[in-house]
């Protein structure tokens, strides 16, 4: 068998973009509920930091499912789910059920860098 259908990449780009798209929507919509959260985590500059996140969220998913510039784009959501997730799902600095969790978190971010990280090698496909 062949996996060489056009539409295997592009469904993969689309997989992929749907946790950042829901999420930079939600930073949009829900910008006082972000900035509460980030300021919990002593964030400095926390308007500019999260317009930033809403701008890679949301145009890295434009470029993902379009395929413009999805090497870049892929490129700039890896490095940026691997600061976030190095600074947000610490779980080695929890305890309890909350390092669960957060473990949970950091190892589903690792697996979305890695689908990032072959996007950015393989480019966004036919």
């Amino acid at each position: 068998m062949r996996f060489t259908h056009p539409a295997i990449p592009f469904l993969g780009r689309l997989l992929v973009a749907y946790i950042y798209i829901t999420s930079g929507y939600a930073k949009v919509v829900s910008w006082s509920g972000n900035v509460q959260y980030l300021e919990r985590h002593h964030f400095p500059l926390i308007p500019v930091l999260l317009a930033a996140a809403a701008v890679i969220e949301i145009g890295g998913t434009i470029c993902l499912v379009t395929g413009f510039q999805a090497r870049w784009a892929a490129l700039v959501m890896a490095i940026y789910t691997s600061i976030v997730t190095i600074t947000l799902h610490n779980y080695w600095a929890t305890g309890g059920q909350m390092a669960g969790m957060q473990e949970t978190e950091f190892r589903k971010n690792i697996a979305i860098i890695g689908g990032l990280l072959f996007v950015s090698y393989a480019g966004p496909g036919a």
